[in-house]
């Protein structure tokens, strides 16, 4: 009998699935996400959990209830550090617990804790942990992750080619995306930078990547940028950022303020986040050596409405073309 492992598709998703996926497959599983982020989702979600909680945690809750009835195991890692560096948020640490408490009569709840401080070679610890769940074979397990390592390698180089978290699962599974990315000095470019739980919802950030594309103008993310290009920023910082992906974000802001190549940056961030509120703080202060770049924060919430944010989209777009003709003439 196959063995179903739901996966909430939200939060480390967005990071992390392609990897894990291809690993329970391998050792023989059924990987089962839960439904595409939705009003039902989102409502499920927020009758779950306490008013104060961010609004990603909310959609969390409402992605493992989707599941709830549908999977044997819930894989939900409790994410400490995967590069040895910084942490996660602190909700990522605490997401098997948060659930377990919240939510009733759950299938059994697969919560590794991964934390890569002290030694790479934790990650082999947890690996064997997870997969002997599936199969008591050490080199059964192995090949699994090694299979699922260079699968997500693939993954990563199509993020740095300028393809969406979507778009570069769809190139994995073989289906046809088109896209064209030589560059054109024609064409008006902007950086949208957020964490990839909400850039890459199409619910949450309402498509957003995909409207300024239809807009005409070429869209660069954070997840384009190599880690060397990242590094070479962090002496802009006066201290380390402790938070993964609020580092990733902070950096990638400063790498495309300092070479210049983009017409406007948009942070798309959540509301009543705390790291975000320090992310947003620091690519505003940054932004204002560079007069020549517009800036423009988008903070969404489980109330947004899909019409105020294209609303908003549109006239940064309108100002970003008047911009570029005043400059022509």
């Amino acid at each position: 009998m196959v063995v179903k492992i739901g996966v909430p598709k939200t939060l480390s998703y967005y990071a992390y699935y392609p990897l894990w996926e291809k690993f329970f497959t391998e050792l023989g599983a059924e990987v089962i996400p839960s439904k595409n982020t939705s009003r039902n989702i989102i409502d499920d979600g927020v009758k779950k959990t306490v008013n104060d909680a961010c609004v990603p945690i909310k959609l969390f809750h409402g992605h493992v209830l989707d599941l709830k009835d549908r999977a044997e195991y819930i894989f939900i890692p409790r994410l400490v550090s995967t590069n040895g560096k910084q942490v996660y948020c602190p909700k990522f640490l605490g997401l098997p617990d948060m659930i377990e408490n919240s939510l009733d009569d759950l299938p059994e709840i697969i919560a590794p804790r991964v934390d890569l401080r002290e030694s790479e070679f934790e990650l082999f610890k947890v690996i064997y942990r997870v997969g002997s769940l599936l199969t008591k074979n050490p080199l059964k397990i192995y090949l699994a992750f090694k299979e699922a390592k260079d699968y997500f390698a693939r993954f990563n180089r199509l993020l740095k080619q300028g393809y969406t978290f979507i778009e570069a699962m769809q190139k994995l599974k073989g289906d046809d995306v088109n896209l064209d990315f030589k560059p054109n000095k024609d064409l008006l470019k902007v950086a949208v930078l957020g964490y990839p739980y909400i850039l890459y919802d199409p619910y949450v950030s309402v498509g957003m990547i995909q409207k300024l594309r239809e807009f005409g103008l070429e869209v660069v993310t954070a997840d384009m940028l190599t880690k060397d290009q990242l590094d070479k920023q962090g002496h802009k910082l006066k201290k380390p950022l402790f938070w993964t992906f609020s580092d990733q974000i902070v950096k990638a802001g400063y790498h495309y303020y300092e070479t210049g190549e983009i017409d406007g940056l948009i942070h798309i961030t959540a509301f009543g986040c705390g790291p975000d509120f320090m992310v947003n703080k620091l690519l505003q202060l940054a932004a204002k050596d560079r007069e020549d770049i517009a800036f423009m924060t988008l903070t969404i919430d489980e109330h947004t409405g899909e019409a105020g944010l294209v609303t908003r989209l549109e006239a940064f777009v309108d100002m970003l073309k008047l911009r570029r003709e005043r400059q022509c003439r």
